[in-house]
This record gives C-alpha cells, sequence and structure tokens, in this order.
C-alpha cells in the first residue's frame, strides 16, 4: 500500500507543479499585489498600503466623492452591468434553449442536419461573432437598421452599440444568440435520459403536453439544467471579450473584468487592478456559493 501510495504521487506530481506555477502562483500574487500601490510604471517604487486599494478613501468599495454613493462609482456601475446582464441572457438562454432542445427532442426528418446547425453560433468565436454583429449594428451602415427603418419600426437609425439606453440590451442580444446553442446542447442530453415509459404512460391516460413538461419532464431534468445555469452563469460574470469588442467597454456596459482590464492595461494600476480582480474572484465564489445552496434546499424541501 505505501508503494502504490508513493506511486500514486509520483505520477500527479508534474500536474500538481503545473497547477502551481500556471494557477496558485499567479492567483497568491495577484492577491499580494491587491495590498500594494503597485504600478506598472514603477514596480520598484510599491508600497504595502493594507486595506487602501479596497476600504480606502479612493478604494473599491468606498466613494466619497459622489452622493449617490458606492453604486455610482466605477466599480460599483461594472458590479450591477455585470450582474444584470449576466441575470437577463442566462434566464433569455434557459428559456431559449429549453424549447429549442425541445424541439430537437422530437422526431423530424432533417432532425440531424438541424442539430448540427443550431451548433453554428456557438461554434463561432467570440471574437468573430462580435465583430460581426458589431458591423450589423452599425448605426451607419448596418443592416440591422435598415431593416427596421424598411418596416418602419423605427423612424430614424440607432446608433445600438453607442447609446446608454440599447448599449447592454444589445449586448445580452448577441449573447443570447451564440450561446443559446451550448445551453440547448446541455438541455438535450437531459432530455434524452428521460425514461420513454413515461411519455407513452401519459400519451395513454390523455394528459395533456403542458402538464407532461410540468409533471414529468421538467422534474426530471431539473437538475442537469440547474448544472448547465450554474455553469453559464459563472461564465456570463466573467464576461468581457462580448463587452469590450461590441461597445469598447463604455461606462454603461462595462463589467467586473472589464473594469480590471482598465486599471492594469490602460491606467497601469496593478494594486488597484489586483484587487479589483481578487474581488472578482471572491463575488464569482460567493454568487456560485448561494446559488448552489438555494438550489440544493429547493431540491430537499421537493424531496420531501
Amino acid at each position: 500500500m505505501h508503494n502504490r501510495t508513493r506511486t500514486a504521487w509520483l505520477f500527479l506530481s508534474p500536474m500538481i507543479v503545473l497547477m502551481l506555477v500556471v494557477a496558485v502562483w499567479p492567483l497568491a500574487r495577484s492577491i499580494w499585489f491587491g495590498f500594494t500601490d503597485t504600478n506598472i510604471n514603477d514596480m520598484a517604487a510599491s508600497q504595502w498600503v493594507g486595506l487602501e486599494n479596497y476600504f480606502g478613501e479612493y478604494g473599491l468599495f468606498f466613494n466619497p466623492n459622489d452622493d449617490e454613493g458606492f453604486w455610482a462609482g466605477d466599480w460599483g456601475l461594472s458590479i450591477r452591468n455585470t450582474f444584470f446582464f449576466a441575470v437577463v441572457s442566462v434566464l433569455l438562454e434557459t428559456l431559449t434553449g429549453l424549447g429549442v432542445a425541445l424541439l430537437l427532442n422530437q422526431d423530424f426528418k432533417g432532425r440531424a442536419f438541424v442539430r448540427t446547425a443550431v451548433l453554428v453560433p456557438w461554434a463561432i468565436p467570440t471574437i468573430v461573432s462580435a465583430k460581426m454583429w458589431g458591423w450589423m449594428l452599425n448605426d451607419q451602415f448596418g443592416v440591422i437598421n435598415d431593416l427596421l427603418l424598411g418596416a418602419g419600426l423605427i423612424s430614424q437609425k440607432i446608433a445600438w452599440t453607442a447609446e446608454p439606453a440599447y448599449a447592454m440590451w444589445s449586448v445580452v442580444l448577441v449573447d443570447v444568440w451564440k450561446t443559446t446553442p451550448f445551453m440547448a446542447l446541455l438541455i438535450l442530453a437531459a432530455l434524452q435520459t428521460v425514461p420513454r415509459d413515461c411519455y407513452e404512460a401519459a400519451r395513454v391516460d390523455g394528459v395533456h403536453p403542458l402538464r407532461v413538461f410540468w409533471r414529468i419532464t421538467l422534474p426530471l431534468i431539473r437538475q442537469p439544467l440547474m448544472v448547465a445555469v450554474v455553469f453559464r452563469l459563472l461564465d456570463a460574470l466573467r464576461v468581457f471579450d462580448l463587452i469590450y469588442v461590441l461597445t469598447s467597454n463604455n461606462g454603461s456596459t462595462i463589467s467586473m473584468s472589464g473594469f480590471v482590464r482598465r486599471e492594469m492595461v490602460e491606467y497601469g494600476n496593478m494594486g488597484f487592478g489586483s484587487a479589483a480582480s481578487t474581488s472578482l474572484f471572491l463575488i464569482i465564489l460567493l454568487t456560485a456559493l448561494v446559488f448552489l445552496r438555494s438550489t440544493r434546499v429547493r431540491l430537499s424541501e421537493d424531496a420531501r
């Protein structure tokens, strides 16, 4: 047994070393920078500032220069934008993906081709799809404005990705278009595990299709559905590339990841940016724990 344990650690050691180098060390260094005033232009002059980057006069969670308080600051705004984007997009993607999965789960001619075609938006790289939609939503030569003007739905061209009233909704629309196939694929895999006997028995008893969905399909796929929602929610909370390409990370759409990138890359504030990235990590972790806890409680109550 001792030899087997030693052999197991021997085989695991390359992976452990690799994880320490590419994951643990960068994370630990980022956390360390969050307690300093490090600037990329003068790394040697960095000093320990403790919690100043978090709760100091100009920290992340303190905004003395605005009467509206924390949520009016750039970090508070980025948190609001990120959670709005995550909640709305994941909700729409789940509902749309569920509908697509239910459709693809039916037997019809050409189903294999339709299943493949549905995955195309998800297969396109995010940067490519964002640029494509950026051209389509352009206020001068975009096809979206031309179609809406031709249909009489708008009276003048709209800058969909520039005007604050439309920018975030445009980002949500593009994300729903791209990521719905991912949700549909996961939900379809769950639907494939539902026993056909349940549907046959319901059909023999003359149960209405909507009642079959609420009483049979949804309860049996609830746990896989929650797993898909958790994965998608965690990914949505880290959004950066889609918002950056579509809206250039402007004030009305800036995300938490975009805030971190701006502080580190554009302003060179490694210390402040690292504090923001650590806060982002903790916010996502707390959100996942709360969501999983609440979901587990509901499932246990249903079981009783």
